[in-house]
């Protein structure tokens, strides 16, 4: 009831959704020490609907946040892709692990 989940318009994985608390909140460089139950939700709702959705080889699978200003937008997104192994070379780069753009 506090997130939202949907695909990307975007997708950089076949499947490619973000999770999005239904309360504004900034973006990443925002969060503090409380927002971690929040962060972990997010992540258990990514895993869940990636395995609704018949995908379930959780250890292939990025999730992340784009550090500004590389966000598209002024909410906090969690974008949760898989299989990561499938990941085109665009979005190898795009959605890079602890890059200076995107965090895991």
């Amino acid at each position: 009831e506090d997130l939202v989940c949907f695909r990307d318009i975007r997708p950089g994985a076949p499947h490619h959704y973000l999770v999005v608390p239904v309360e504004h909140m900034g973006n990443c460089k925002t969060l503090k020490t409380e927002h971690i139950p929040i962060v972990k939700r997010m992540m258990e709702v990514g895993k869940a609907v990636l395995q609704r959705n018949n995908f379930s080889d959780l250890n292939d699978i990025r999730m992340g946040f784009h550090w500004p200003p590389f966000c598209s937008i002024s909410h906090l997104h969690l974008h949760v892709l898989a299989p990561a192994s499938q990941l085109g070379f665009l979005s190898r780069l795009i959605y890079r692990i602890n890059s200076y753009w995107f965090i895991t």
